[in-house]
């Protein structure tokens, strides 16, 4: 996996993720064509990049890890790992405070040197992913602890495209 390079975004052929925080909205490009369009879910606190904010970080970021391949759609995440539950809305029911990341995680790690990367700023030590979501929680609006939120059906078309080494530019 190469590291992409700030200079060089938003890449002139590869593909690469747009999320507009104000629209609440992921297009995936492939160079200058856009490829795929969702709603998608971002922080409830608004955008900012400090730890314990629960803010989604702006920037040029990139994707550090794809985690999940293979796992059942709905499959329940826990620090990263599969926990062997699957969501159903009798798991909701049962666990209504839990902050559910479900089927796919994509990382984010931050390019911008004290903007999303580094000290208190760091957007891959703050756990930022894109991620699945239960299909009750709303979509276009921010309502995350700071990750964002997709549709299954759109973050595993995503999953397959957004490999390692993708750029992802969050902006308002």
């Amino acid at each position: 996996m190469a590291t992409p390079i700030l200079a060089e975004l938003p890449p002139i052929e590869a593909p690469w993720l747009e999320i507009d925080l104000t629209e609440q909205r992921l297009r995936a490009w492939q160079g200058t064509r856009v490829v795929h369009e969702c709603s998608v879910s971002s922080g409830a606190n608004g955008v900012g990049q400090h730890e314990g904010s629960g803010q989604t970080p702006g920037g040029w970021h990139y994707v550090r890890a794809s985690i999940g391949q293979g796992l059942p759609e709905n499959a329940v995440f826990r620090g990263r790992r599969f926990t062997g539950e699957v969501f159903s809305p009798t798991l909701g029911e049962q666990n209504p405070d839990r902050d559910w990341i479900l089927t796919r995680i994509l990382w984010l790690c931050g390019l911008e040197p004290g903007v999303n990367r580094g000290g208190s700023v760091d957007s891959q030590r703050r756990y930022i992913y894109l991620h699945g979501t239960p299909p009750h929680e709303p979509m276009g609006v921010a309502a995350s602890h700071g990750c964002v939120r997709l549709r299954n059906q759109d973050l595993l078309w995503i999953f397959e495209v957004a490999v390692p080494g993708t750029p992802v530019w969050l902006h308002t």
